[in-house]
Formats: structure tokens, sequence, C-alpha cells
């Protein structure tokens, strides 16, 4: 399987037992939403939630936006039915949460094939423990079907004992290896929530590291997070210039193994880097 190149900068969770703000996520500029049906749902909406999420995405009323469906995690009561009618409403995404291992992602693999799951229906799994962490490349490439891994940091902070504090020192080491691993496997990254959703400067300064760290995109739990988000996501004004600066004088020196552009040496790597930077400004300005 292999992905046509989408913006994942903002990816929203949305209550699926809140019909509400499912009707207004179709109007937000977010890039993909996670129809949750897990945490943000009490044990009574489970079902209703599940329908709902359902018929949102048969309903083919939310335009770019990618859409997946986050069912309750393996050894839940509502899994198996959770991941039956997802894969039968056939999403962008079925997102998991706790994934553990490459076993773990194998087995969920077969589960969606045998529910019906169409090829397009793609595997997110979230890293959320500690083993998960250290098993991330495994898990990264456990399946061509997984196609993001999604950083559960709420969580992560609990299972580690650490405590959550600005700048996210206690975390950077377990976000910088699952990064390594999406990248190592050719997958997407994404970081996790921002709790405090009064708090833009502090979730400004972590979309900033979030994206100097790798990351592709940032979990929203807030439609105030995301305009701010896709902002630092995105390739910037000077990033883009700088960019096709970079290839215009790779191209002028016609096949010469190195050139300068403004003073700095440029090789392939670096026109490399700019050829994705543009490809990634094209699709944002694409979805609009």
């Amino acid at each position: 399987m292999s992905d046509v190149l989408r913006p994942r900068r903002s990816v929203l969770y949305m209550p699926a037992s809140n019909e509400r703000a499912l009707e207004k996520a179709k109007a937000l500029p977010v890039d993909a939403l996670i129809l949750d049906l897990e945490d943000a749902v009490g044990p009574d909406h489970k079902e209703v939630a599940r329908e709902n999420a359902c018929a949102a995405v048969r309903s083919g009323e939310y335009g770019h936006r990618e859409l997946t469906i986050r069912v309750n995690g393996a050894g839940t009561r509502w899994h198996d039915d959770d991941l039956a009618d997802a894969c039968a409403a056939g999403p962008d995404a079925v997102v998991v949460p706790k994934v553990g291992s490459a076993d773990e992602v194998r087995d969920l693999v077969a589960a969606m094939e045998r529910s019906g799951a169409p090829d397009r229906t793609r595997l997110w799994a979230m890293v959320e423990t500690p083993r998960a962490v250290l098993d991330a490349a495994e898990i990264a490439a456990a399946s061509d079907r997984l196609a993001v891994l999604v950083l559960g940091t709420n969580d992560l902070v609990k299972e580690l004992g650490v405590r959550s504090v600005p700048g996210r020192q206690p975390l950077l080491t377990s976000l910088s290896l699952v990064v390594l691993a999406a990248r190592a496997a050719g997958v997407a990254v994404l970081d996790g929530v921002w709790n405090d959703v009064r708090d833009l400067d502090g979730f400004e300064a972590e979309c900033r590291q979030g994206r100097d760290l790798g990351f592709d995109g940032k979990t929203l739990v807030h439609p105030g997070q995301v305009e701010p988000c896709n902002a630092a996501f995105a390739p910037s004004v000077e990033e883009v210039a700088q960019a096709r600066g970079v290839l215009e004088a790779w191209e002028d020196a016609d096949g010469a193994g190195v050139v300068v552009h403004e003073g700095r040496m440029v090789e392939l790597l670096h026109v490399e880097s700019a050829r994705k930077v543009l490809a990634l400004d094209e699709a944002v300005r694409a979805h609009g």
C-alpha cells in the first residue's frame, strides 16, 4: 500500500457521542478528525457513539478531511464490535489505543481484513506505554496497512511516572525514539495532545517543539487549537522560498555534484529536503 502525500498537521479528537460537535467539525480547517469511541465517551454512550461515527464516515460530508475512528482498546467489551463496524463503514483509518507490539499490529490487521475493511482503510497505532516506545520500530514496520504512529503522551507520562513540565524534558527520549521508528519504517508520526486549552502560548511553543523534533503534526483536543497548529506544521513562507532557491541553484548547476546557494553548500540531500518542503506546501494548498 502506498499513501498519497497528505498533510496531517492538525488532527482533532471529537467525541462521537456528541452530534453537535460532529456537525461543527464539517466546517473546521482541520486536516484530520479522530471520531472517538474511547476516552471521550462514557460507557453508557459507547453504542450511540459507534453509530454516529460510522454514519459520519458514510455521509461524505467532511470534504478533504481525513476521517478516522478511534475504537476502544483490545480486551474491552466494546473492541470487537467497534472494529467490525468501523471497518464496514470504511473510514480513512482505524485508530487503536495502546498498541504494544508488532504481533498486536498483525492481529489487528488480520481482524480488519476479516471485517472487510477496504484497502484504503489504514491502521493508526497509538504508542502510549514504555514497552511500546521501546518496540516502536517493530510496531511501525509490522504491516503495510499501518500508516501512522500516534503518541499518547498523557498515558505515557502516567506510565513513566514522570512530571508533566514545560518543555517536556522527561519525555524527549521517548518522543525522539518514536519519531526515529516512524522515519525508519516510512510512516507518519503525530505528537500527543496539549491539555490546557486556555494556554495558547504554551500550546504554540509545544507545536514548534514537535515540528523541530520531526513530527508531521499534532493531535488536538479543542477546535481553537487547529489554526495555530496548522501554521506551526506547515512550511513557512521563508522555508518555501529557500526551498525554491535551492532547487533553482541545483538546476542551474546542470549536474554539478555540489553547488552554493546564498553562501551555503548544497548537495543532493538538501535538494531532496527542498522537494519535500515544496510537496508539503503544495498538499497544504490543495486542501485549502
